[in-house]
Order: structure tokens, then C-alpha cells, then sequence
């Protein structure tokens, strides 16, 4: 079975892109659950922290996974 690399890293980008906007969504409708969850998850006190969501930086940290999971995954 041959791996055809840029087929995989489509798929990796792509994968990347529906997590990124699914927890941006999760961000934009809970904040403080998915505050404490990236808190627990991290083993911090991220409470006093708050959130700074706004669409450059989702789009910029969109950009930022789909090329990183691209690149590495083909």
C-alpha cells in the first residue's frame, strides 16, 4: 500500500480546519466551560485569564494549524 503525501496532507489540513472552527464555536458559545476544560486539561488556573477571541485571530490561528498539519502531515 503506497501513502500518497499530498493526498494525506489535505486530509491532515482539512482535519485541522473542522477542529480549529469546532472549538472556536465551543470558545464563542461557552467561554467559561471551555476556559476551565483548557485549564484542566493544561493543569492551570486559567479562570482570572478570560478569553480574547476575536475573527483576525481565529482567522490567522485557522491559517496558522491548516498549513502546520498540511506541511507535516505530507
Amino acid at each position: 500500500m503506497k501513502l500518497h503525501e499530498v493526498k494525506f496532507g489535505t486530509a491532515c489540513a482539512i482535519t485541522a480546519a473542522l477542529l480549529w472552527v469546532l472549538c472556536t464555536i465551543l470558545v464563542l458559545a461557552m467561554p467559561s466551560l471551555m476556559l476551565s476544560l483548557t485549564g484542566a486539561m493544561v493543569h492551570m488556573q486559567l479562570q482570572d485569564m478570560g478569553w480574547h477571541l476575536n475573527l483576525a485571530g481565529a482567522l490567522l490561528g485557522l491559517l496558522a494549524w491548516v498549513l502546520a498539519a498540511g506541511f507535516s502531515g505530507g
